[in-house]
């Protein structure tokens, strides 16, 4: 198994630069994610490593060896596709094997290899048929097989369930957290789901315009976002972010945002004491605004705000709520069992602790 370790990664296309200055290790056996919107250049990083695109500026290493100059078929990696890249005229055991035939592996070493593997991943009644008379679930489990007879150093997956339908993604999804925590392999996994990042990554690298925003644990990105960008693609629904102020009244510090006002905890105020009269960006997540009647936290003095409620989404045990502040949108998600109304004004109570304040003009977070 090895590390792999990107030292100031930067690759352009012509004026296009598609990742800049991009330091990133990987820890051996991590499952690490590369996440973000299309064309933030996550694919291209994974390409770079797998030697498929050349480096423009930097240095990729693979365990202690510097790869810049190694052949894609030299570097002990195997990687998924997202389009499985299965041969069509091949059955599901040559897919398989073909790999190994081309390193010249013995013929009962191959057997043993894709005979296990088969059985790891439930392809035993398979192995005669061809790609075209499997369905997308097996398909992707050939693909992933193919990859795991390699033995090798690094699996690189690039969006590989994204053609899977939502109940099979999510199966296979565990799958492959149970196929890595067996094979302890170390993985670097794309996606553009942020919910799949979060509930696969042991790490997880956020890239917005080929630039890294924050590389962290899935919970530290949701609670501790470290940018405006990562605070609103991390979390489902997303953050809401809204235009506010700092204002000081009788020695306390208040966030005044679209007609709330919120009080501040004192360490978020010895946080924002320089922002005091400045505008800011202040967030906070659907899920940390209550019901007040069924609030899970004790009401405090500013920490209640009175909404008009525009939409109700019930979603079985919770019910995403639209509702308006001055000129925005606020999402709330509250308890199934609240009585809210579409149309009324109504009472919810706001979790202080587990707000942010972000920078408006660097966009930074504050808290």
């Amino acid at each position: 198994m090895a590390s792999v370790r990107l030292e100031h990664v930067t690759k352009r296309f012509r004026d296009v630069v598609a990742i800049n200055d991009l330091t990133l290790e990987v820890k051996d056996k991590e499952f690490l994610v590369l996440v973000g919107p299309s064309g933030c250049g996550k694919t291209t990083a994974l390409r770079l490593i797998a030697g498929l695109e050349e480096v423009t500026e930097g240095r990729i290493y693979i365990g202690d060896r510097c790869v810049n100059d190694v052949s894609p078929k030299d570097r002990d990696i195997a990687m998924v596709f997202q389009n499985y890249a299965l041969y069509p005229h091949m059955t599901v055991f040559d897919n398989m094997a073909f790999g190994l035939k081309l390193r010249r592996v013995p013929k009962e070493e191959i057997r043993r290899r894709v005979e296990e593997v088969a059985a790891m991943l439930d392809l035993q009644g398979l192995m005669d048929r061809k790609p075209k008379q499997l369905s997308g679930g097996q398909r992707q489990r050939v693909a992933l097989g193919r990859a795991i007879v390699r033995e090798p150093k690094v699996f690189l997956m690039d969006e590989p369930l994204s053609n899977l339908d939502a109940k099979l993604r999510v199966a296979t999804r565990a799958e492959l957290i149970r196929l890595h925590r067996r094979l302890g392999v170390t993985t670097i996994y794309v996606t553009h789901d942020q919910v799949e990042a979060m509930t696969m990554g042991q790490r997880i690298a956020v890239l917005n315009e080929g630039v890294m925003q924050q590389c962290d644990t899935p919970m530290n990105l949701y609670n501790k976002p470290a940018n405006l960008f990562v605070a609103s693609f991390i979390g489902s629904p997303s953050m809401n972010l809204l235009p506010a102020t700092i204002e000081e009244r009788n020695g306390k510090l208040w966030v005044s945002a679209c007609g709330m006002e919120l009080a501040l905890t004192e360490e978020q105020s010895a946080a924002v004491r320089d922002y005091v009269g400045r505008e800011v960006i202040f967030g906070v997540r659907p899920e940390d605004i209550y019901d007040r009647r069924l609030s899970l936290i004790p009401e405090r003095d500013g920490n209640v705000v009175c909404l008009n409620v525009d939409v109700i989404e019930p979603m079985g045990d919770r019910s995403i709520v639209y509702a308006t502040a001055g000129d925005k949108t606020v999402l709330a998600s509250v308890s199934a069992e609240s009585s809210v109304r579409e149309g009324e004004r109504f009472e919810f109570l706001v979790d202080m602790a587990k707000c942010h304040v972000f920078d408006k003009d660097t966009e930074r977070a504050v808290f």
